[in-house]
């Protein structure tokens, strides 16, 4: 078995390389297909729900959620609400709205194939058959076609930096020209140790920004931030041995 029988959930996937709970479903359904389990069948279907949930989560609106509520909802409903974040909804075309319907059976193809025969999710008799190999090949490439179709949707959309989830890196043109008219200048130094700056727009309008010391060392260099955790936590421990200094501070 090779990595081309499901070249769409590989990308995304790799777009999506941040996403830890994602990489670890993409890990099983790599080790579950090439080992020829039928595990692979719960994997195919997690793969096409956590892609749902991946999109949902950074399309939503929190102004006007989508987002469904109840804890466990069906792969159809998830799907359904992903491709309305994707406004493949509104196109008229009776056709193409025909070939999403599609998507969404097999969606729930998948499920149903999952719920039956998926050794994982659900207990099952320790001396059933084993499935055919065309079951595991069809529900891979099931779940592929439906991630990407998802995933090549999402590419097209122009990404909001109010919600997003992808990481700083991928706004590198929107990066290079707040960088190029923005500048910033650093105010007076805080007594709680805050970083105070202010941003000048191009317009001449400021943004006033204070930022924690653990803010900045985490959103810019995760390195920093662990290495600054590490110092702070043996400087916070010498205070607890020596309860004595404190109190002559005190006096």
């Amino acid at each position: 078995m090779t990595a081309d029988w499901y070249p769409g959930i590989r990308a995304f996937c790799q777009h999506w390389n941040h996403a830890q709970t994602l990489q670890n479903t993409f890990a099983t359904l790599e080790q579950t297909f090439a080992e020829e389990q039928d595990a692979c069948i719960d994997a195919a279907k997690a793969m096409v729900e956590c892609a749902c949930r991946v999109i949902i989560e950074t399309l939503d609106d929190p102004q006007n959620p989508k987002k469904p509520t109840e804890s466990d909802p069906k792969l159809g409903k998830l799907l359904g609400i992903a491709t309305q974040m994707l406004k493949l909804g509104e196109i008229r075309h009776r056709a193409f709205s025909d070939l999403i319907r599609e998507y969404n059976r097999l969606a729930e193809a998948l499920r149903v194939l999952r719920n039956e025969a998926g050794t994982i999710s659900h207990g099952r008799d320790g001396f059933i058959t084993k499935l055919s190999i065309h079951h595991r090949r069809t529900a891979i490439l099931a779940a592929d076609a439906i991630v990407t179709f998802l995933h090549e949707a999402y590419i097209e959309q122009g990404l909001d930096p109010l919600h997003t989830l992808e990481p700083y890196d991928r706004f590198e043109l929107s990066n290079t020209i707040i960088d190029k008219y923005t500048v910033l200048k650093v105010d007076e130094y805080q007594d709680d140790g805050f970083l105070s700056i202010t941003a000048k727009l191009p317009n001449d309008d400021e943004i006033s920004l204070v930022i924690e010391p653990s803010r900045l060392l985490f959103g810019v260099d995760r390195q920093a931030y662990k290495a600054a955790l590490d110092a702070c936590r043996d400087a916070e421990l010498m205070d607890i041995k020596s309860p004595e200094t404190n109190l002559e501070e005190a006096d």
